[in-house]
C-alpha cells in the first residue's frame, strides 16, 4: 500500500509574480484556500499517512504556516471564534503528518526528488506536482488502484493540444491494459511539435518506485541543466521497469500561470 507522499515546493513560482515576490504561491488562495490544502486532502482521501515537502529556505513561509500555533492560541482565546478553531484543528491534523525537507539550489524536479531518499520506507511513494490540481475525482486514489492491480508505477496522464507539447513530459504508448491503463514505452521531456511521439502528456501525480533513486545518484543535467525526473523514468523504463500511463477522471486546473490560477479560482467556485 502507498502510505508516503512526497511534494515539490521548492520553486519560486516567477509565473506568478507579483503575487509570489514575497508570498509562496502554494499558499496563495484558490476560492478561498490555499493552493497547497486542496493536495494535502487528495493526499489524505487516497489514505496517505505522511507527506514530504522539499522546501527551500526561500520557502520557510510555508513551513510557517503549518507551525504558527502561538497565533492560534492567542487569537483564539480572544476571538472565540468556531470557524478560526476548525481551522487550526485542520492545520494541526496536517502538521502531525508532513515532514520537511530542503532543496536550495533549483536543480530541477529529479533533485528534489532525491532529497527524500532518507525518508522514504516502502518500495513505492506518490508524488504530486502543486502547480496541477485534478478535481472532482481523486486522482492519486484512483492511480493507487492501478498499482495495486498491476503491481507497477504510474504516471497520470492527459490528452493535450499538439502545439501545446513542448510544455510537457510526452508519452510514447506500447499497449493498452484496459480502457484507462497503457504500458509506456518512452517518456520525453518538453520535446518539440515535431519529435513528440504523441500528445499524451505527463501531468503531475507520479507512483514511483523506490529503486529511482539508485538512478537520480547518477543522472546527469538534461534540458536547461535541471535534473528532470522524467529522464531517470526513461531509465527506468529501459532497465524493463513497468511503468503504466493512466487517464484519469477528474477535472485538471493548471495554477502555475497567472491565467491558470484565476481560472482555477473560477472554476472551483462553479462546484
Amino acid at each position: 500500500m502507498i502510505k508516503q507522499a512526497i511534494i515539490p515546493l521548492a520553486g519560486l513560482g516567477t509565473r506568478l509574480l507579483p503575487l509570489t515576490s514575497v508570498f509562496a504561491k502554494e499558499l496563495l488562495p484558490i476560492n478561498g484556500k490555499p493552493g497547497i490544502e486542496y493536495i494535502l486532502e487528495e493526499c489524505v482521501n487516497s489514505g496517505i499517512k505522511e507527506i514530504i515537502f522539499i522546501i527551500s529556505k526561500k520557502k520557510e513561509i510555508i513551513k510557517k504556516y503549518f507551525y504558527n500555533d502561538k497565533f492560534y492560541k492567542k487569537i483564539i482565546k480572544q476571538k472565540k471564534d468556531s470557524r478560526i478553531k476548525e481551522e487550526y484543528k485542520k492545520i494541526l491534523k496536517y502538521k502531525k503528518m508532513i515532514k520537511f525537507v530542503y532543496q536550495d539550489k533549483p536543480l530541477g524536479t529529479g533533485d528534489a526528488v532525491l532529497k527524500t531518499k532518507k525518508l522514504i520506507k516502502d518500495n513505492y511513494f506518490l508524488m504530486l506536482l502543486p502547480d496541477d490540481l485534478i478535481i472532482k475525482n481523486n486522482c492519486s486514489k484512483s492511480m493507487i488502484k492501478v498499482h495495486k492491480k498491476y503491481k507497477s508505477s504510474v504516471m497520470a496522464s492527459m490528452n493535450v493540444k499538439k502545439k501545446n507539447v513542448s510544455r510537457w513530459g510526452i508519452f510514447k504508448l506500447r499497449k493498452k491494459l484496459d480502457k484507462n491503463n497503457s504500458l509506456i514505452d518512452d517518456v520525453i521531456e518538453k520535446p518539440s511539435v515535431k519529435s513528440a511521439p504523441s500528445n499524451k502528456a505527463v501531468i503531475g501525480r507520479y507512483i514511483l518506485p523506490k529503486k529511482i533513486f539508485t538512478k537520480l545518484l547518477k543522472q546527469k543535467p538534461g534540458k536547461g541543466g535541471e535534473i528532470h525526473i522524467t529522464d531517470t523514468i526513461q531509465s527506468l523504463i529501459n532497465d524493463r521497469e513497468k511503468f503504466i500511463a493512466h487517464n484519469f477522471s477528474g477535472k485538471y486546473l493548471d495554477c502555475g500561470t497567472m491565467n491558470g490560477y484565476i481560472q482555477s479560482t473560477i472554476k472551483i467556485a462553479k462546484i
